[in-house]
C-alpha cells in the first residue's frame, strides 16, 4: 500500500470511530461534565491520572482548567498527577509503580473533589488502584477507557461516570479520548459561565 493511501486509511478509520464514538458515549460525556462542573461550584478540585499517552491527556486536561479552554476565566483548580518526578520516582522506588497515583489521591483528595482516569485498555493497576484511594476519601471517579472495559469496569460505584470508547485500537482510543477531554472542557466553561 502507497503511503499516501494508507494515510488516509488512518483518516477514514479516525472519522468512523469518532462518529461511533459520538453515538455510544454522548450521554456519558454530558454527566461527567455536570460531575465534574458540580466539584468545581462545590469548591471542589479535579485530580486527573494516566500512563504514557493518557498521562499527556491527563496533563492536557488539567493545563486546560488551570489556564483556559476557549473562554477567558479564572483558573480551575485541577492537578494532574503524572507530572511531579520526584513524587513519581520516590513512590515508585520506596512502594510500588502500583502505588503512584493511589498515594497522591490518599495525600490530596477530598470528598468534593472528582478523578479523572485514563486507561484506554481499562487495566492500568496504578489507575485501578488510585479509583481505590479516591473512594476511600469519598470521591468521584470518572473514568476514560476503551476496548471492554478491562478491571476498572468492575469497581465503580454510585455516581461514578464511564466513559469506554467503543474501539479497540489504541491510537483510536485515545484519539477519542482527546475529543472527550475537549468536550468536557467546553462542558464544564458553558456551565459555570454560560453560552
Amino acid at each position: 500500500m502507497d503511503p499516501v493511501t494508507r494515510v488516509r486509511e488512518h483518516f477514514a478509520e479516525s472519522i468512523s470511530t469518532k462518529q461511533v464514538a459520538a453515538e455510544q458515549i454522548a450521554e456519558s460525556i454530558a454527566a461527567a461534565g455536570q460531575l465534574l462542573s458540580s466539584a468545581l461550584l462545590n469548591d471542589g478540585k479535579i485530580l486527573s491520572c494516566g500512563n504514557g499517552g493518557s498521562a499527556a491527556d491527563a496533563q492536557h486536561f488539567s493545563s486546560e482548567l488551570l489556564n483556559r479552554f476557549e473562554k477567558e476565566r479564572p483558573g480551575l483548580p485541577a492537578m494532574a498527577l503524572t507530572t511531579d518526578s520526584s513524587t513519581l520516582t520516590s513512590i515508585s522506588n520506596d512502594y510500588a509503580y502500583e502505588e503512584i497515583f493511589s498515594k497522591q489521591v490518599r495525600a490530596l483528595g477530598k470528598p468534593q473533589d472528582v478523578l479523572l482516569g485514563i486507561s484506554t485498555s481499562g487495566n492500568s493497576e496504578n489507575v485501578i488502584r488510585a479509583f481505590a484511594a479516591a473512594h476511600e476519601r469519598g470521591m468521584k471517579v470518572v473514568a476514560l477507557s476503551g476496548r471492554d472495559g478491562g478491571r476498572m469496569a468492575d469497581i465503580f460505584q454510585p455516581g461514578d461516570v464511564e466513559i469506554r470508547v467503543p474501539a479497540t485500537r489504541t491510537a483510536r482510543i485515545q484519539e477519542v479520548h482527546l475529543v472527550v477531554i475537549h468536550c468536557l472542557c467546553d462542558l464544564i466553561d458553558t456551565t459555570l459561565l454560560g453560552e
